[in-house]
């Protein structure tokens, strides 16, 4: 179920033309890099403040 063909990925690409047309592709491209981008920075605060908090616990251990 997850091997697409070069054959499949023409015909979404195709589709994906088709329904926003070709001016609109670079403006969807810049926001999905732009909300990838947002997801790596939230998921590296997360795991930084994940880190400061076990730290916090083993120092009121002590």
């Amino acid at each position: 179920m997850g091997n697409l063909g070069f054959t499949e990925i023409l015909l979404i690409l195709l589709v994906i033309v088709l329904l926003f047309g070709g001016k609109k592709i670079p403006e969807l491209m810049k926001g999905i890099g732009q909300g990838m981008k947002e997801f790596k920075k939230a998921s590296t605060l997360d795991d930084e403040h994940d880190k400061f908090s076990a730290e916090e616990k083993n120092e009121v251990k002590k």
